[in-house]
């Protein structure tokens, strides 16, 4: 049984994975962490920082905080051969960078996306992706998400670019030439895969990749409607992962 630990403990996030994971066997929850004390703690206990925890109790701190608290969490994971699974997105060069030194002494799993829908609709957009003319992405998410576009289409858009790539396609080009107000065609996030975001209340985490080519169209969609669908793959991360120096990015490989 591993004993985990959630950053962010206190956010909508937190609370939903203290509930899933603090209900399955193959974890003890040992604590929330964040600066605020969280409404349910599921058996565990409360901490405002990592700092007061004893290292030697935690095998695995799970961080959905914020691009700030992951450098925290990756410093203190690093330090003291701690693993460490991480869905916050948003992060900086130089804050990736720091996930990166970490995983040069403890292991790291970072994902944009733990839900296995969504990871399987990537996969299979990369399947389809030479056999369409043009793709664009839509992204939906709630209005308290703060970063856009959504990690999720930024890899979304980069394992369709990387699967034309392969199969000897050019970037795509925008048709669209004379936009009526900046913006309108959403980003061009790579190889010309250009992704919309959408943020609204009562939203959780929707994605729809369209494809089309001469008399057809292909939509992958993919929702959660609810946090608690990201749990199962934190739970297959928390699992994989130990002290064993590594960067998992992303849970593709953990899905046969």
């Amino acid at each position: 049984m591993k004993s985990l630990v959630i950053v962010g403990g206190a956010g909508r996030m937190g609370q939903a994975l203290g509930e899933g994971l603090g209900a399955l066997d193959q974890f003890s929850l040992l604590a929330l962490v964040d600066e605020h004390e969280p409404r349910e703690l599921f058996g565990a206990s409360y901490a405002s920082s990592l700092d007061d925890l004893d290292p030697q109790k935690v095998d695995v701190v799970i961080d959905f905080s914020s691009p700030e608290g992951v450098v925290s969490s990756a410093n203190w994971c690093g330090e003291h051969g701690v693993a460490l699974v991480i869905g916050t997105t948003g992060l900086s060069k130089e804050q990736r960078r720091v996930v990166e030194e970490a995983a040069t002494r403890t292991g790291v799993v970072m994902a944009a996306n733990f839900s296995i829908g969504a990871v399987l609709s990537e996969r299979f957009a990369g399947m389809a992706a030479p056999y369409f003319e043009r793709v664009e992405i839509v992204e939906l998410h709630h209005d308290r998400k703060v970063d856009a576009p959504s990690g999720t289409s930024i890899a979304t858009a980069w394992t369709i670019a990387n699967a034309r790539k392969s199969s000897g396609l050019a970037p795509l080009s925008d048709p669209t030439t004379r936009p009526t107000f900046e913006g309108a065609r959403g980003a061009d996030v790579v190889d010309g895969v250009r992704v919309h975001s959408v943020r609204l209340p009562g939203l959780v985490a929707h994605q729809e990749i369209l494809f089309g080519s001469a008399g057809e169209g292909l939509t992958i969609r993919h929702d959660s409607f609810d946090r608690q669908s990201f749990v199962h793959g934190v739970a297959l991360a928390a699992l994989a992962i130990d002290a064993t120096p590594q960067l998992l990015d992303g849970i593709a490989s953990l899905i046969p």
